[in-house]
């Protein structure tokens, strides 16, 4: 979700296609619904809104639960505008801790893959950051694919179908530098002690992991190996609880593994190189 400093700095003063009267009646509606950042929020919302109908709507959407970002249909990550659309996982700015890390220990990538990629936000900042790279995308969401191909498009990346490692050519066999695998790690028993936000907007297969969390990391983590280039990093996002067990699965999977953490973000990194 876009910051309230980013949001500020998105819109000044009242858009210049709604009156001043529909921001009012905006924020109240939205500081009613209990949103903390109800003038920030409403600033973004009147921006993105082409009709007053379209403003409406859009306002209910917000005030009755949905994320802020799917309402008006992007969210900031690592400095780019991310298209997101209903039923497609909400990129989280804790995620651009793996962004960061992954561009730390491989800097030089040429060949970037994006595992369970959603909308894609992870492998457009690498894109983004590395310059011209093979970007390659995979998820088994058909709506997370299309919205994959928009984000990917401007970077050349290809965003494939289907059920993780399966999904990609097999070119790509030992010749990847940078895999990013945001997998879903919530225990099956908790998705419904997330907030409201996720647990009825976003698809339970970006969300559940099974049931400790880490049944699609140890996929991931088990096959990795085939597909990285010499050198070539695995990173996985992970809880703080469940880190030791990830840091287990990715030495069994002969990886020299770490564990990053960033604080302030709440974000813990797995990362494994290949020798």
């Amino acid at each position: 979700m876009p910051s309230p400093s980013d949001l500020s700095s998105s819109y000044d003063s009242c858009a210049s296609h709604h009156s001043c009267d529909s921001y009012a009646t905006a924020v109240a509606a939205l500081r009613a619904a209990g949103c903390v950042f109800a003038e920030d929020e409403a600033r973004l919302i009147l921006d993105a809104a082409r009709t007053p109908d379209e403003l409406a709507a859009m306002v209910d959407r917000r005030a009755t639960g949905a994320p802020l970002e799917l309402v008006v249909g992007w969210a900031e990550f690592a400095g780019l505008h991310i298209t997101v659309a209903p039923g497609v996982f909400v990129p989280r700015r804790r995620t651009e801790f793996l962004v960061e890390q992954a561009l730390t220990h491989v800097p030089d990538a040429s060949v970037v893959v994006d595992l369970c990629c959603g909308s894609g936000a992870v492998g457009a900042a690498l894109a983004a950051a590395l310059g011209p790279v093979e970007l390659h995308a995979a998820d088994i969401d058909p709506a997370a694919v299309r919205c994959a191909r928009r984000n990917l498009a401007a970077y050349g990346g290809q965003v494939h179908a289907g059920d993780l490692f399966a999904a990609l050519p097999a070119r790509l066999h030992g010749r990847v530098g940078i895999l990013a695998a945001n997998v879903p790690y919530v225990p099956t028993g908790e998705v419904g002690l997330l907030p409201a936000e996720a647990r009825d907007h976003e698809p339970l297969v970006a969300l559940d992991g099974g049931a400790d969390g880490l049944d699609v990391l140890r996929r991931v983590t088990a096959e990795a190996p085939r597909w990285l280039a010499p050198g070539g990093c695995l990173l996985v996002e992970t809880s703080e609880r469940q880190s030791a067990a990830a840091v287990g699965a990715f030495t069994r999977a002969g990886l020299r593994a770490r564990l990053a953490v960033c604080e302030e973000r709440y974000a813990h990194v797995v990362v494994g190189v290949m020798a």
